[in-house]
């Protein structure tokens, strides 16, 4: 398969997009090319097991390289693994999700700035950005991937936006780029420490020093880990994911704070072993307050995207808990926490953004009785929310569960210890799922306006069904996302071995 497509058929949808006449053109178009992409992604999953079950046993599946610059040496080098793979088929899913919880953008009863056309566009231009970034086997290109990604959330935020949304992109973008600058010294780092070249495959055959490997470590973890949140540099993400529209949340916690953690796995701990065990345990202490910090502080949120935001930065940390514990079973464990949270969180904030586009507000205290008058919305909320507190048969459970496994398999007290204060989330979590769940959905109806409150519309219901349906795949046959990913966690801890 060539991995082209990946990245020309969103190309193609947004061009398709800017030449479309009429809002419903857009919306069909947007549709039709993200479901393409959907099927494109099931496609590549469905012919990467094949190759891995005919025993090719290389690394990277589908490789192309073609030159574009010789100073600096700069290659469009693409490739893709497990990990690739499954965060491929992630943005696949959130996009299509995103398009068809946007359907009413730019209609009368959308009381935003409408222009439908420019709002899809950013939207597809950010799943175009994604789709390179997890496909680049070039530290150059992965870079400029996620740079692309960072200039449609600062507008999707800045135009459609509510309440503070200029402060909220402005911290964002600020933030991010800070991140990103890091990120950048420490690729540039490697590239003149390793003969000039931004090929991740020959830099992973390079042994740099340990005093290179301390320096640089910190700076390319510490620059992803501001894109996935990692405590104390999250405060992005309750402002961002608050005042984004509701397909700019889903994809800003579905697919943007994973950009983060794939690079965290990708570049810093692939390629910088030594640095990863030097950093481990700080790593585990700052995801361990994060888990924590997130989970008490989301108890005390009156708004429900607050709620799922600061609950995003508690189940984020247990992505980065898995990558410090550095064993094989904690690191697999936090890929499928990527793709679990993903899935879970986009369903989230579709659900609250369908909640308040009939109520008209997001405070918890302000509902009551919407299982009334919204069952299958609400039917929704439960399933999201349990998923969110680790129920079984969900992703949720699966991906922490793999993750408290691998970091126990770690017998020492420190370990341990930071194991079993971030399993004491999951209690803080079902306190403040369980609370919202009574109070939005149970009991009498508060308002009588809510009366009048129809259900979920076709185009919600495919984009909840989408997302509900990767939530049971995952819990209920994890096998598939397991065996995608494992090979891919055996690989990083054999450079962690020094094998």
């Amino acid at each position: 398969m060539n991995l082209l497509l990946i990245i020309i058929i969103p190309f193609l949808t947004i061009l398709f997009v800017l030449f479309s006449k009429t809002k419903e053109q857009v919306r069909w178009v947007s549709l039709v090319g993200s479901v393409t992409q959907l099927c494109i992604s099931f496609t590549l999953l469905f012919l990467f097991n094949q190759e891995r079950a005919a025993g090719n046993s290389v690394q990277m599946l589908f490789e192309s390289n073609y030159k574009l610059f010789n100073s600096p040496n700069v290659n469009f080098h693409f490739g893709v693994d497990g990990i690739s793979v499954a965060m491929i088929l992630l943005t696949s899913f959130v996009l299509t999700a995103g398009v068809l919880v946007s359907w009413n953008i730019g209609n009368k009863e959308d009381k935003g700035p409408g222009l439908t056309k420019e709002f899809y566009f950013q939207l597809l231009f950010l799943a175009f950005g994604a789709y390179g970034f997890f496909i680049s086997l070039d530290l150059f290109i992965l870079f400029f991937f996620l740079e692309i990604s960072v200039i449609p959330k600062y507008l999707l935020i800045g135009v459609w936006g509510s309440g503070k949304k200029e402060y909220s992109a402005n911290k964002l973008a600020l933030m991010l780029m800070g991140g990103s600058a890091l990120i950048l010294v420490g690729i540039l780092v490697l590239y003149f420490n390793a003969g000039h070249t931004f090929d991740i495959i020959q830099l992973s055959q390079m042994q740099f020093s340990s005093q290179i490997q301390k320096i640089v470590f910190p700076l390319i973890f510490i620059g992803f880990g501001v894109f996935t949140a990692l405590f104390p540099f999250h405060t992005w993400v309750p402002d961002g994911h608050s005042s984004a529209p509701t397909a700019g949340s889903m994809f800003l916690a579905g697919i943007s704070m994973k950009l983060g953690g794939y690079g965290c796995i990708r570049v810093a701990t692939y390629l910088l072993p030594e640095g990863a065990k030097e950093y481990a345990n700080i790593i585990i202490v700052l995801s361990t307050i994060g888990i924590l910090y997130g989970a008490f502080v989301t108890m005390m949120q009156k708004d429900l995207k607050y709620l799922n935001a600061y609950s995003s930065v508690s189940h984020v940390g247990f992505t980065l808990l898995g990558i410090g514990m550095l064993t094989q079973t904690a690191i697999t464990g936090a890929m499928i926490q990527m793709v679990s949270h993903g899935v879970m969180t986009a369903l989230f904030f579709a659900v609250i953004g369908m909640i308040y586009q009939r109520t008209h507000t997001r405070q918890i205290n302000e509902m009551g009785g919407l299982m009334k008058v919204m069952p299958f919305i609400m039917t929704s909320f439960f399933i999201v929310g349990f998923c969110s507190l680790g129920l079984p048969g969900l992703s949720g459970f699966v991906a922490e569960m793999t993750v408290f496994v691998g970091s126990w398999e770690n017998n020492d007290a420190f370990h341990r210890i930071a194991t079993i204060a971030a399993c004491m989330s999951i209690v803080v979590t079902a306190v403040y799922i369980l609370r919202t769940i009574d109070k939005v959905a149970m009991g009498p109806i508060l308002n009588h306006e809510f009366l009048k409150i129809t259900d979920v519309k076709w185009n919600e219901k495919f984009a909840v069904i989408l997302l509900i349906g990767g939530i049971l795949a995952i819990g209920l046959v994890p096998e598939w996302l397991t065996n995608l990913l494992r090979p891919a966690a055996e690989i990083i801890m054999n450079r962690i071995k020094g094998n």
